[in-house]
């Protein structure tokens, strides 16, 4: 797994509990100098990822009753165009707290999205949205669930003990700023002896003209890259969040 952070906020991240067991980590999204809409310090977090070609999911212990907030995190790093990559999130199998999720659509490609989910806890049930399940084992289950647009992805997740207003947020997008329709920055190429490498503009056609790819970091050598991050507490109250499967 990749090493642990802990954010502006004091929320501590600790590696993927799936890491050797499913799906596949990748960190291709370092390859941007920044990530919209989060501190420079944060960005780690929007570039490693998890994604399979099925479903996939967690297991987050729940150890009594109360108020919780499931907070979601995602990037787009692949694909520039939506409807390339949607999926849903449940919770427990029973609850879709995501439906047809297009990060792309939703942002825009290496800009910070997160989800935030509101749930209570009572009597070994959970309550959300005027629907309840049961709590099995004190551990409530998060799901995403593969589409017909590619493959589901998480990059961060953490279960915080309290109320929605007292969740850390992302900034608000700035949809007036002409920087919204700017190509996120990549970091440099390493020049090399053999010729002139091609240009940002190149490789970006080169990229947007290829179909839809199932498995879009194939390519990469993903047995060393860094994981999803798991917050296990934060400045306030916070629930232990994943255990391994």
């Amino acid at each position: 797994g990749g090493d642990s952070h802990i954010d502006i906020y004091g929320i501590k991240y600790q590696k993927d509990p799936l890491e050797g067991k499913i799906g596949t980590a990748s960190d291709y999204g370092r390859q941007y100098l920044n990530i919209g809409r989060v501190p420079e310090a944060d960005a780690i977090l929007y570039q490693t990822e998890r994604y399979h070609s099925s479903n996939f999911g967690y297991d987050i212990p729940i150890n009594e009753d109360g108020d919780y907030v499931l907070v979601l995190k995602f990037c787009e790093v692949y694909f520039s165009s939506p409807s390339m990559k949607v999926f849903d999130v449940t919770l427990n199998g029973v609850h879709t707290i995501v439906s047809y999720l297009d990060i792309f659509e939703k942002v825009g490609k290496a800009v910070a999205h997160d989800e935030y989910i509101p749930f209570k806890v009572t009597k070994g049930k959970i309550l959300i949205n005027d629907e309840e399940s049961e709590v099995t084992g004190k551990k409530i289950r998060v799901e995403f669930i593969k589409g017909n647009q590619d493959n589901p992805k998480v990059n961060a997740i953490y279960v915080m003990k309290g109320h929605l207003d007292d969740v850390p947020k992302l900034p608000p997008l700035a949809g007036e700023s002409d920087e919204d329709d700017r190509e996120p920055e990549l970091k440099p190429p390493v020049e090399r002896d053999s010729g002139p490498s091609p240009t940002a503009s190149s490789r970006k056609k080169n990229r947007d003209s290829v179909p839809k790819i199932p498995n879009p970091y194939a390519g990469d050598d993903t047995s060393t890259l860094l994981p999803i991050f798991v917050a296990v507490a934060a400045f306030i109250p916070l629930l232990f969040c994943l255990c391994k499967l």
